[in-house]
């Protein structure tokens, strides 16, 4: 239930409160949201009277939030930020229900995107909201209704629905491979480049072929796809997951420097909250990752 509609500012004194706090001064309030300094200062006021507590205080010629003031901004602005969001979506899908996923960026793109598509075919009366994650949120705070996660079930409060095991192809310019494919051997003599959200890829993949790696060095990235766009530009060796390395063998872009994929024990999962029913637009899309086949052979989780 609500809390009594006196309990409920209005919206124009919390974005006059929202945006004194982020610009110091009721003056540079007014200009940002078209209104006098009066006007601001009223607002706040009305605010102050609506809630029985001080807000601000003047400091020289600006305002300064009270502790409490500061920390009951902090929420307003998350409100606010949650309000134009849902906003954001209903105009955007308008009568249509939809679904917001959040995605590691090169596994969303080339893994996800064309399932994706074939799902939004089977379902053209649905939309599909995409933002990029790489690493556990809060699923209260943010509001997507699932999203995909690599690594062990270490995500607190959800359920999984195992999709694929990461493969791993060790990729190079057309260029340095010249004379075809490397031996393990050969390839660590060669410059590899490094992803920071996979600590240790390269030195496990030596281990699986029966060689100690030692210390490697070498460039460092946050994403595959700018590690495959340096790979690509001749600076080393990435070792891409298939999905990826497979769409750029097939643009010409980048060669396989070992011709067989090594399977790596983390899975991509899709996840959603425990606490909340999947809406239908979740429940269509679980079924259908099933159904196609999409997910891998497991227990999954329950609806």
């Amino acid at each position: 239930m609500i809390a009594p509609r006196r309990f409920l500012p209005s919206i124009p004194s919390l974005l006059a409160l929202e945006a004194v706090d982020r610009l110091g001064s009721a003056t540079a309030a007014g200009q940002e949201l078209s209104l006098t300094h009066s006007a601001v200062s009223r607002q706040l006021k009305v605010l102050e009277g609506q809630l029985g507590v001080t807000l601000l205080v003047r400091e020289g010629k600006g305002l300064a939030l009270t502790p409490a003031g500061a920390s009951y901004a902090r929420s307003v602005r998350d409100c606010l930020a949650d309000l134009a969001q849902a906003s954001l979506r209903l105009r955007a899908s308008g009568p249509r229900d939809s679904l917001s996923l959040a995605l590691p960026p090169s596994f969303g793109l080339y893994w996800m995107g064309p399932r994706l598509h074939a799902f939004l075919r089977a379902h053209p009366d649905l939309l599909v909201n995409q933002s990029t994650r790489s690493a556990p949120f809060d699923f209260a705070r943010e509001k997507f209704d699932a999203a995909v996660h690599y690594g062990p079930e270490d995500w607190p409060g959800v359920h999984y629905l195992p999709l694929t095991r990461e493969r791993v192809i060790p990729m190079a310019a057309p260029a340095r491979l010249a004379g075809g494919p490397l031996t393990p051997e050969a390839l660590r003599a060669e410059p590899l480049l490094h992803l920071d959200s996979r600590p240790g890829a390269w030195e496990d993949w030596f281990a699986h072929h029966g060689i100690e790696a030692g210390q490697l060095r070498g460039m460092l990235f946050d994403q595959f796809t700018t590690m495959a766009e340096a790979a690509a530009a001749g600076f080393g060796l990435a070792l891409l997951p298939d999905y990826l390395a497979q769409a750029e063998e097939a643009r010409g872009r980048l060669a396989r420097a070992y011709p067989a994929p090594l399977a790596l024990e983390d899975r991509y999962a899709l996840v959603w909250p425990r606490h909340s029913t999947p809406k239908p637009a979740l429940r269509l899309l679980i079924d259908w990752l099933r159904a196609e086949g999409a997910a891998e052979e497991g227990p999954g989780a329950p609806l």
